[in-house]
C-alpha cells in the first residue's frame, strides 16, 4: 500500500486498565479519503481505541501514526472527533458556543462566523443561531456537536455512533452530509452499530471482539469472503421442492419470501428447473450475498 495514500496506521497497539486489557495488539491502516467503518459490539474496545487515536489516553504498547508522523498536538488540531458521549453548553448561545469550539482549532472569528452561517443554514438550524443550547431538542443537539466536528475543516473525521438517538429522517440526512464530505475527499472513520447504515457508506471495515481484531479489508472483499449460494425466492407453490437436501441445505422463511441456503455443490439453475416443473410461480429468484449484519452476527458469535 502507498504510505502517501494512508491517513491513519494503527500498529500493534494495546491498552490496559489494570489486569484488564480493552485493546489487544490491534492494527489497521485508514486510507486517504476513503470511509473506514470501526465496528463491534459494545466493550470491544472502540472507544478507547478511538481516544487513543486523538490523545486522550496514550498506548501502553504500540504506536499511532497520522499522515506518516507520530501523533502530536498539532496534528491533532487536523482531527474533528464527534463523541459517542456528547456535550454542549447549555446556558450558551449556539453561535458563540460554536465560535468558541472554532477559536480551540485556531480559526478566527470571522473565518468561523462565515462557517457557521454555512453549517447551520446546510443542517437545517439558521433560525436557532441566537439560541441558548437548552432551547433545542436531542436531534438539534446532535446537529450543533456535529457542526463543532467538522468547523475547523479537518483532514481526519472520527465520528463515534452519529446516528444514535436520531430518527430517521436525520439519520437519512446525516448520512447525506457524510457523504457530501466523502466527496470532498475527506478521510472518515465512524463507529456504529447501525450495520445497513456502515454498509451503504464504509469503503473499508475493521471488526473488532473482545479488544482484538475479528476482520478487516475492503467491505467487498469480507462480504465475498463470507459470501454462501444463497437465493432469494418470491413464489407460490412448489414447496416440495424446498425439501430437497441434495438442493436446498436450510430454508429462512420471512414475511412474504424465503431465503434458501442451497446444498453443497448445488446448481442454482437445476434448482430454478424444479421449481418451474414443479408448477411453482415464481415472482423472484436472485442470488444474494450476505447482509453486514449477518457477517457481524456470524463473526463475533462464532
Amino acid at each position: 500500500m502507498n504510505e502517501q495514500n494512508v491517513t491513519l496506521r494503527v500498529e500493534n497497539v494495546t491498552k490496559r486498565f489494570g489486569d484488564f486489557t480493552a485493546v489487544g495488539d490491534l492494527s489497521f491502516d485508514v486510507r486517504a479519503g476513503r470511509v473506514f467503518g470501526f465496528l463491534g459490539p459494545n466493550g470491544a474496545g472502540k472507544t478507547t481505541t478511538i481516544r487513543m487515536i486523538v490523545g486522550i489516553t496514550a498506548p501502553d504498547e504500540g504506536k499511532i501514526e497520522l499522515f506518516g508522523q507520530k501523533m502530536s498536538s498539532d496534528l491533532q488540531d487536523k482531527i474533528g472527533y464527534l463523541p459517542e458521549e456528547r456535550g454542549l453548553y447549555k446556558k450558551i448561545k449556539v453561535q458563540e458556543q460554536l465560535r468558541y469550539f472554532a477559536a480551540l482549532k485556531g480559526v478566527s472569528q470571522s473565518e468561523a462566523d462565515k462557517r457557521i452561517d454555512f453549517w447551520l443554514e446546510r443542517m437545517k438550524l439558521a433560525e436557532w443561531k441566537t439560541k441558548k443550547t437548552s432551547d433545542l431538542s436531542k436531534g438539534m443537539s446532535q446537529k450543533i456537536q456535529f457542526i463543532s466536528t467538522v468547523l475547523h475543516d479537518p483532514d481526519l473525521l472520527i465520528l463515534d455512533e452519529p446516528f444514535s438517538g436520531l430518527d430517521p429522517v436525520n439519520v437519512e440526512f446525516l448520512i447525506e452530509v457524510v457523504a457530501e464530505l466523502k466527496a470532498q475527499h475527506k478521510t472518515i472513520i465512524f463507529s456504529t452499530h447501525l450495520m445497513e447504515t456502515a454498509e451503504r457508506l464504509c469503503d473499508d471495515i475493521i471488526l473488532i471482539n473482545k479488544s482484538r481484531k475479528v476482520l478487516g479489508g475492503t467491505l467487498r472483499a469480507v462480504k465475498e469472503s463470507f459470501s454462501k449460494n444463497m437465493i432469494s425466492l418470491r413464489s407460490v407453490g412448489g414447496n416440495g421442492v424446498l425439501d430437497d437436501k441434495s438442493l436446498v441445505a436450510k430454508v429462512i422463511e420471512h414475511a412474504d419470501e424465503k431465503e434458501l441456503l442451497l446444498a453443497e455443490n448445488a446448481d442454482t439453475q437445476v434448482l430454478l428447473q424444479k421449481l418451474i416443473e414443479s408448477g411453482a410461480v415464481i415472482s423472484k429468484f436472485e442470488r444474494i450475498e450476505p447482509s453486514l449484519n449477518d457477517i457481524f452476527i456470524s463473526a463475533v458469535e462464532g
